[in-house]
């Protein structure tokens, strides 16, 4: 028997997402929104997380979305963001995330899920079917809930499969969708001749109807040797057939959500993408994917990527989308955009807003260029709110700490870092050049170098998020970063050694309160080619 144990950061990115699932169509016919029914305007503050979430409290994944006539609402586990159809205002509430799709806090309810996967449930014309993906040979839990099952020495045998009850019937049928010999195969066709060792647990991220057939889409545990393939499933109720869609251009990517427009014969398949690895949830991928499939092989459809490198779209990683008309919500843990899809590359075809933490500032207060400097290097007057741009702690075991704030002033700082040709040039995200840096996860604007909330990376085996600054990491104190989200300018790049100006600074945080709002996603006027492109 071989057992399974899952590392933290496998545990918590299938804990995440395993429910994240609306079973909806996806067109709304007609909208007639009244100003009247906009909900009331509310200051929520900035949520402090307990000692085991000191990283989460600028997590703003959204994890579902709800609509109505008069109004959209993106749903993050503590918060939902609502916008106002009559006016295009925003407001932000107290979350209200329907408790079947927060994440379980019970690892054992975990492993019994992850195991034998509860059916879900959706409706076509009337009828109720029932469907989940699971691994097969089939896991058993064992003492500690650890996950185990015989070895499976045959690749052609371990299978991820898609099964599916009708409405009247007792057995599901089932469609096996890729098994470990297909990544396998995949792996080699695209040059990872050593990309996973083992298939990852699936998920189903979306499930919808569309044009009379019934969609789903599937992602998959990554990291730890952990891995998948990129599948749409869809199961036409009139012939009881399925069929798959495996973009080759997807690969190993995860579909986060997937919408469908377009006609039956000329369709767009709208996808957001994710990849993770070993303790790390949320890296970014290919943003906000539009794929059309070729008629005579779906699987090698055309692709267009539309990332923070290359689009005005507000966040890395899309969570979740909702199709309306001729018109896409994009949402992300940094903000949403409301796309006219039919003209999405036109920037004016994109309306943006970005999530924000703001503070009102007493009379005066000192600002640090570093997280952990102990003298102050210059003051803030209480003129005006300041921007909160990330929290990180100066001390583990009292767990004070400071927040980021935005200081237009800026400061410098001479890095022992330079540049080097990226290592995995066919990983990056589109439009994003191949130099590794010291601000590597940020990305050109057209102005300056800027890093939204999903480009922070939570590694959650490797001591959390990470920064430009100096120092070691210890277990008595965090490194001594001068900037984890503030906006950067280059001033000089070498091989050897970087030059930059960030535009932000550390304050304690006991001194401030900041709350929560949405804001319009402004786009530099006259934009400047990404320096790094040279």
């Amino acid at each position: 028997m071989r057992k399974i144990l899952l590392g933290s950061g496998v545990i918590l990115l299938i804990n995440a997402c395993a429910s994240n699932i609306a079973s909806t169509s996806q067109a709304v016919n007609s909208i007639n929104p009244q100003s009247a029914n906009c909900p009331q305007s509310q200051v929520l503050p900035l949520p402090v997380r307990n000692k085991n979430d000191i990283f989460d409290r600028f997590d703003f994944h959204i994890r579902n979305i709800v609509t109505n006539a008069n109004t959209v609402k993106f749903q993050t586990l503590k918060q939902d963001f609502i916008f106002c159809r009559a006016n295009n205002s925003w407001t932000v509430k107290t979350g209200t995330l329907p408790k079947e799709l927060q994440p379980s806090t019970s690892y054992a309810a975990f492993a019994q899920e992850t195991v034998n996967p509860k059916l879900k449930k959706i409706d076509f014309q009337g009828k109720t079917y029932q469907y989940r993906v699971v691994r097969q040979p089939q896991f058993t839990l064992g003492d500690n809930n650890n996950i185990s099952r015989p070895d499976v020495t045959d690749p052609n045998k371990d299978k991820v499969v898609f099964e599916l009850i009708t409405p009247n019937a007792k057995n599901p049928q089932q469609k096996t969708l890729y098994t470990l010999k297909d990544l396998q195969d995949v792996a080699v066709k695209a040059g990872y001749s050593a990309i996973g060792t083992q298939l990852g647990f699936p998920r189903i991220t979306s499930a919808f109807v569309n044009n009379d057939r019934i969609w789903w889409s599937v992602a998959f545990e990554q990291g730890e040797g952990n891995n998948g393939i990129a599948t749409i499933v869809s199961y036409d109720p009139k012939t009881g057939k399925f069929s798959l869609i495996q973009p080759e251009a997807l690969g190993f990517t995860q579909i986060t959500d997937l919408a469908i427009a377009g006609d039956t014969n000329n369709p767009t398949f709208w996808m957001g993408t994710n990849i993770s690895g070993e303790g790390n949830l949320y890296i970014p991928a290919k943003g906000l994917v539009a794929y059309r499939p070729n008629s005579q092989n779906p699987n090698t459809g055309s692709l267009t990527a539309y990332t923070v490198h290359n689009s005005p779209i507000v966040g890395a990683i899309p969570d979740k989308l909702k199709l309306e008309n001729d018109k896409l919500w994009v949402s992300t843990a940094n903000g949403v955009c409301q796309i006219k899809w039919k003209t999405v590359d036109n920037p004016d075809s994109w309306n943006c807003w970005r999530f924000a933490a703001m503070a009102k500032l007493p009379q005066k207060l000192p600002i640090y260029s570093a997280l952990t400097n102990k003298t102050p290097a210059a003051s803030l007057s209480g003129k005006d709110n300041v921007e909160v741009l990330w929290w990180s702690p100066i001390n583990y075991q009292t767990q004070k700490g400071r927040y980021e704030v935005r200081y237009p002033q800026g400061f410098t700082a001479k890095l022992e870092e330079g540049r080097s040709n990226y290592e995995f040039p066919r990983s990056l995200p589109p439009g994003k050049p191949s130099v590794d840096w010291p601000g590597f996860e940020w990305h050109w604007n057209g102005n300056r170098f800027v890093r939204g909330l999903d480009e922070v990376s939570l590694n959650l085996s490797g001591g959390g998020p990470r920064g430009i600054g100096s120092g070691q990491l210890r277990p008595d104190a965090p490194i001594n970063w001068y900037t984890m989200r503030g906006d950067l300018e280059l001033l000089n790049l070498s091989a050897k050694s970087t030059d930059i100006k960030y535009y932000s600074g550390w304050i304690d945080d006991a001194k401030i309160k900041p709350y929560l709002t949405v804001i319009p996603q402004q786009r530099p006027q006259n934009a400047q080619p990404n320096p790094l492109a040279k």
